[in-house]
C-alpha cells in the first residue's frame, strides 16, 4: 500500500468553518449502513420459512435493536429511527397451536398463594402451564421471561385476567383447549346448576380416573390446619351461604380478600372439573393468619369452635355487615345464622342464718331482661360421675340431646356470678342453628374432656318449639319447628392425649363431614358443633 502525498499548503484547504470533511465521511458510510438492514431483513424471513428458531429470532432482533438504540447519537437528528418491535401480537400463521403440546395438566395446582416463586410479589403473576410454578410478569425483564429462556417452558397463564401467553414471543393464545385449565383457576356457576346440587347426585372423574362427588372432596391437612378444613366443609353445605358464595361475583378491587378466597374455596369444593379429587386451604389459611394477627395459623391447633366465632364475624364485617344490631339481617351470615334469646337474671344474695349456723341464699325479687343476638348456641354436658364402676373403661355416660336443648327452656335455671340465669329462644328463629356441645374445661393444672356421648333421637326432624317463647303472630302456637341435622364436627379421639392442652386437636380432618355423618345417623356421636338445616312446616 502506498502512502498518499502530502498536500500542499494551501491547496484544496476547506474554508474556516466548513462542514465539507464531515458531510464527505457521511456519504461514505451512508450506503452501507442502509445495504445492511433488507439483507438481514430477507435473512430472517427466510430462516422462519424455512423452520428455523423463532427464539434465535428473536434473541437477534432484540440484538439489533439494542445496537441502533445505541448508535442514535451518531445519526443526524433530523432522521427518525424507526425500532422494529420484540413482542408479537399473534402467533405466525400456521403457528397458532405452538407450544401447547407441552402443557401439563398434572403438575398444574392452582390452590397455592399466587406468589412469584422468585421475588415472593403477589402483583402481577404467571402461572406456567408445564411446570405449575408462579412467576411475576411478561415482560422482556421478568421472572417469566428468564423461566421461558431457561428452562424452555414457553406457555404462560395471567392469575387474574386468565389470559394464556407464549413466552418470549409474548403473544396471547386463543385456543378453546385451554378453557378447562381456565375454568380450574376460578370455577363459575350458574343459577340453573346450583339449583340442581341438592337435587340430582352428581359424580365426576380427575385427570387419574378417581371418581368424587362435588362438595364432598377432601381437603389437604398441611400441618395442623385440620380444625379449619372442618368448619369451611361445614360452611360450604349450608345452602345460602353456598349459594351466595357459588353465584356472587366480587369486583376485586375494593374487597376484602377474606369473602374473595372463601369464596374461590367454595367454588373448587363444588368444581365438577377439577383436575385432582382434592383442595388445598392453603390460600385461605394465609389471608386468615394474617388478618387474624397468628392467632389462627397452619402449624398450631386451636379450637374449631373459637375459629367458627371469629371467622363468621369477620366474614360479616367484610361482607359490608353492620357492628351495631339490627332489626334485619344486613349480610348472607346473619341472615343464616342469626337468632335472638331472651335471658333473664335474678340477683342471689347470701346471708347467715344464726338459729341453724349455716347460710341461706335467696332470689332477689327483681328480675332484669334482655333480648341479646346470638350466633352460635352453647350446650353444656352435665359432670362425669365421681364414683365409677370397677369395669370403669367400658362405661361411658349418655344424655340426649333434647337434655341438653332443655338450658333453653326458660324454666331451667343456671347459676352464674351470684345471679340465677335463665333462657328463653326468641321468634323468628334463623334458618341454621350452630350448637357447641362443651367438652373441655379447664381447672388449675390441666384441660380435662367430658367424654359423656350426645345421643340424637334422629338425625331428622328435631322440634325446637318447647324452648322458643310462643309468638302467634309468627309461629302457630303448637306447631312444630323442625330441623334436620345437615353437619356434625366430632373430636377423633384417636389423635389426642386427653388433659394435654399442647396436643390436644379438637378436630381431626378424618373426623369431617362424612365421619360426623355417619356418627349421627348412628344415633350417637360426641359432638362439638352441630348445624341442623330447618324445616319449615
Amino acid at each position: 500500500m502506498t502512502k498518499r502525498p502530502a498536500d500542499f499548503a494551501g491547496e484544496n484547504e476547506p474554508a474556516e468553518g466548513s462542514p465539507a470533511s464531515k458531510r464527505a465521511r457521511t456519504e461514505d458510510t451512508e450506503p452501507e449502513r442502509e445495504g445492511t438492514t433488507p439483507l438481514r431483513e430477507r435473512r430472517w424471513e427466510d430462516d422462519e420459512r424455512n423452520g428455523a428458531d423463532i427464539l434465535a429470532a428473536a434473541d437477534q432482533e432484540a440484538e439489533e435493536i439494542e445496537e441502533a438504540v445505541g448508535h442514535t447519537s451518531d445519526w443526524d437528528d433530523e432522521e427518525p429511527v424507526s425500532q422494529a418491535s420484540v413482542r408479537q401480537t399473534e402467533p405466525l400463521q400456521g403457528y397458532s397451536d405452538l407450544y401447547l403440546d407441552t402443557i401439563h395438566r398434572s403438575n398444574l395446582d392452582f390452590d397455592f398463594e399466587k406468589l412469584c416463586s422468585v421475588s415472593l410479589s403477589n402483583i402481577n403473576v404467571y402461572a406456567c402451564l408445564v411446570c405449575g410454578k408462579y412467576f411475576q410478569g411478561r415482560g422482556p425483564k421478568s421472572h417469566a421471561y428468564f423461566h421461558s429462556l431457561e428452562i424452555g417452558h414457553h406457555v404462560f397463564v395471567n392469575m387474574e385476567t386468565k389470559k394464556v401467553y407464549v413466552l418470549p414471543e409474548g403473544y396471547e393464545v386463543k385456543n378453546k383447549s385451554l378453557d378447562d385449565i381456565k375454568y380450574v383457576i376460578d370455577p363459575s356457576y350458574v343459577k340453573e346448576e346450583v339449583a340442581r346440587l341438592d337435587t340430582v347426585v352428581t359424580e365426576a372423574w380427575d385427570l387419574a380416573g378417581k371418581k368424587y362427588r362435588p362438595g364432598y372432596v377432601g381437603m389437604n391437612n398441611i400441618k395442623s390446619n385440620d380444625y379449619l378444613n372442618v368448619i369451611v366443609q361445614l360452611l360450604a353445605h349450608v345452602r345460602p351461604i353456598r349459594n351466595f358464595f357459588l353465584l356472587h361475583r366480587f369486583p376485586v378491587p375494593g374487597t376484602p380478600q377474606l369473602p374473595l378466597r372463601f369464596g374461590m374455596l367454595v367454588r373448587k369444593l363444588w368444581n365438577p372439573k377439577a383436575f385432582k379429587c382434592h383442595v388445598s386451604p392453603h390460600e385461605l389459611l394465609q389471608e386468615i393468619a394474617l388478618r387474624s394477627s397468628k392467632r389462627f395459623t397452619l402449624t398450631h391447633q386451636s379450637d374449631p369452635v373459637e375459629f367458627l366465632s371469629w371467622f363468621l364475624n369477620n366474614l360479616h364485617l367484610s361482607l359490608g355487615g353492620s357492628k351495631k344490631p339490627s332489626p334485619t339481617p344486613t349480610s348472607v351470615v346473619h341472615s343464616a345464622f342469626q337468632g335472638h334469646l331472651r335471658i333473664e337474671s335474678q340477683a342471689i344474695t347470701a346471708r347467715s342464718d344464726a338459729a341453724n349456723a349455716r347460710l341461706v341464699f335467696s332470689e332477689s325479687s327483681t328480675t332484669t331482661s334482655q333480648r341479646t343476638p346470638f350466633l352460635i348456641l352453647t350446650l353444656d354436658l352435665p359432670p362425669t360421675p365421681l364414683f365409677q364402676a370397677a369395669d370403669e373403661e367400658s362405661i361411658i355416660p349418655q344424655v340426649p340431646l333434647v337434655n341438653l336443648l332443655n338450658k333453653y327452656n326458660g324454666v331451667t335455671a343456671i347459676e352464674k356470678l351470684a345471679h340465677r340465669v335463665r333462657h328463653r329462644l326468641l321468634h323468628p328463629l334463623p334458618q341454621y342453628l350452630l350448637f357447641h356441645i362443651k367438652r373441655f374445661s379447664k381447672n388449675k393444672f390441666v384441660a380435662e374432656r367430658n367424654p359423656t356421648i350426645v345421643t340424637f333421637p334422629s338425625p331428622r326432624g328435631l322440634d325446637m318449639s318447647p324452648y322458643v317463647e310462643p309468638n302467634p303472630s309468627v309461629w302457630p302456637p303448637g306447631e312444630p319447628i323442625l330441623y334436620d341435622l345437615v353437619a356434625n364436627v366430632i373430636l377423633d379421639a384417636t389423635v389426642t392425649a386427653p388433659g394435654d392442652p399442647e396436643s390436644r386437636a379438637p378436630e381431626n380432618s378424618r373426623g369431617g363431614l362424612a365421619e360426623a355423618a355417619a356418627s349421627g345417623a348412628g344415633g350417637a356421636a360426641s359432638a362439638t358443633a352441630t348445624t341442623p338445616g330447618r324445616i319449615r312446616g
